[in-house]
C-alpha cells in the first residue's frame, strides 16, 4: 500500500504550455529561491563544479545545481556535513541544491558495487574501504547535506542490459526502496523528495513504474536509468511515454541528460529539468558549445581567430571588457587548451552559461507559444543542410507535431 502523501518543501506553478508540442514553462519555488523551468542543472559532484567558483557559477544565472550523495558521504563525510550545517554553507552556495542519491554509482562503479534488497555495498574508490548505501542511509546523508531536492535511492542498471528479469527486478525494487526513503525522510517540510521512474527501455515496465510511483505522491518525479548508451530513438520513446503518464502539476526531471539537442527535444516531449557533466567535461577537452555546434578549440584553425568563443554570448568569458567581461578569444583558448587549467576554466563558464541560456530561450519561446519555431531554428543552425538532421530528432519531434524537414 502506498504511504500517505508527504509534506512538500516546493511549490510548482504552470505558466504556459505549447499549443503544438508537450513543452511547458513553469516556476519551481524551493527553500533557496525560485527556479524557472525548463532548466539545465550543472553538476558539482564533489560540492563544486570543476574549475568554477561559487561566485562564477552564480554569475551564469544558475539557481539550482547538483551534488552527489555517494561522493559527499565518502568525503567530507556525514560528521563534517553535520558540523558545518550542510552543503550550502560548506560550499558557500546561497541557491538551491539537488542531490543524486548515489544510485547511479551502481552503474558507473559496478565493479565496486553489489546490489541486494538491503542496499548497495561499495568499495570506496578512495581507499577500498567498504560502504553500505541503503535507502535509509542515502536519505540520512541527504538530510545532512541539506539539499533542497533529494532523490530516492533506486536500483539502476544499464538500459543496454539484455536481462529483462533483472530489469523488472530493479523496477520493483526501486518502488520498494522509495517507500523506505519516504519513511526515513526527517525533514519533508524543508527538503523535497523525488521518486525515480525505472524500467529500462521496456515501455510496459515504464508504464507500470509510473503508476506505482505516481501513487506515492512525491513532490516531484524523475525519469531515471537513461543516458546509458541507449539509442536516441529508444530514449525519446521512454521520455514521451513517461511524461504522458505523469501529473501535470509536478516537475518532471530527466536525469543525466545534457547535450543541447537532447534538451531541446526532451522539452518538446514534456520534460522540465535536466543535468549532465557535459558542459564542464567537454570544456576540459577544449570543446566549446555554440549555436552552430561544438567547436574543438584545440584545433590549429583557431590559432589566429580573435573572435569571441561565440559571437553575441553574454557570459563573462565572451563578453567584451567594455561590457564588464573578459573578452576572451578563440585564439587565447587555443593557446591555453591542454597546457593551462585556465583554458578549461574559461570554457566551463561559457559552456554552462550556454546551456542555461538555451533553456531560458526555450522558456521564452514556450511562453510566446513559438516553441515549434524555436526548435526548427535551433536545428536549422546546427544542420544548415536539413538532410543531415539526426533521424532520431526528426522522428521524436514529428510525434509531437514538429516536422524539421518541412518548410
Amino acid at each position: 500500500m502506498a504511504p500517505n502523501p508527504m509534506p512538500s518543501a516546493l511549490t510548482f506553478e504552470l505558466i504556459a504550455k505549447c499549443s503544438v508540442t508537450k513543452a511547458r514553462a513553469s516556476l519551481l519555488t524551493l527553500p533557496h529561491g525560485p527556479v524557472q523551468l525548463p532548466v539545465f542543472m550543472p553538476v558539482g559532484t564533489q560540492a563544486t563544479l570543476k574549475g568554477v567558483t561559487p561566485e562564477q557559477l552564480e554569475g551564469t544565472g544558475c539557481r539550482l545545481c547538483l551534488n552527489n550523495t555517494y561522493h559527499l558521504g565518502l568525503k567530507p563525510g556525514q560528521a563534517v556535513l553535520d558540523a558545518v550545517g550542510g552543503a550550502h554553507k560548506f560550499q558557500s552556495w546561497p541557491h538551491n541544491i539537488l542531490t543524486d542519491s548515489g544510485g547511479f554509482q551502481m552503474v558507473s562503479l559496478l565493479e565496486l558495487a553489489k546490489v541486494t534488497e538491503e542496499g548497495v555495498r561499495f568499495l570506496s574508490p578512495h581507499d577500498g574501504s567498504p560502504m553500505l548505501l541503503t535507502p535509509e542511509h542515502s536519505i540520512s546523508l541527504q538530510n545532512s547535506i541539506g539539499s533542497d531536492i533529494m532523490m530516492q535511492l533506486d536500483d539502476v542498471i544499464a538500459t543496454t542490459s539484455p536481462d529483462l528479469a533483472r530489469m523488472e527486478e530493479a523496477m520493483h525494487r526501486s518502488v520498494r526502496w522509495l517507500d523506505r526513503c519516504i519513511a526515513a525522510h526527517k525533514y519533508p517540510e524543508r527538503q523535497s523528495l523525488f521518486c525515480i521512474i525505472q524500467g529500462g527501455l521496456n515501455l510496459e515496465l515504464r508504464r507500470e513504474c509510473c503508476r506505482e510511483m505516481v501513487a506515492r505522491d512525491t513532490p516531484g518525479i524523475a525519469i531515471g536509468g537513461l543516458s546509458g548508451g541507449e539509442e536516441k530513438d529508444s530514449y525519446c520513446r521512454v521520455v514521451d511515454t513517461c511524461t504522458g503518464l505523469l501529473p501535470e502539476m509536478k516537475p518532471r526531471y530527466v536525469m543525466g541528460v545534457g547535450y543541447p539537442e537532447d534538451l531541446v527535444v526532451s522539452v518538446a516531449l514534456g520534460a522540465d529539468m535536466f543535468d549532465c557533466v557535459w558542459p564542464t567535461r567537454t570544456a576540459r577537452w577544449g570543446n566549446a558549445a555554440t549555436s552552430s555546434g561544438t567547436l574543438n578549440l584545440k584545433h590549429g584553425n583557431y590559432a589566429n581567430d580573435f573572435s569571441p568563443i561565440e559571437e553575441g554570448c553574454t557570459c563573462i568569458s565572451c563578453r567584451p571588457k567594455s561590457a564588464g567581461g573578459l573578452g576572451i578569444s578563440r585564439a587565447y583558448i587555443y593557446h591555453l587548451a591542454g597546457k593551462e587549467t585556465a583554458g578549461a576554466h574559461l570554457l566551463s563558464i561559457h559552456n554552462v552559461h550556454y546551456l542555461l541560456a538555451l533553456m531560458r530561450s526555450a522558456r521564452e519561446a514556450i511562453i510566446a507559444d513559438r516553441y515549434p519555431q524555436f526548435v526548427k531554428g535551433f536545428f536549422g543552425k546546427l544542420y544548415p543542410d536539413r538532410t543531415m538532421t539526426p533521424s532520431w530528432a526528426v522522428t521524436a519531434l514529428r510525434r509531437v507535431g514538429v516536422d524539421l524537414l518541412a518548410d
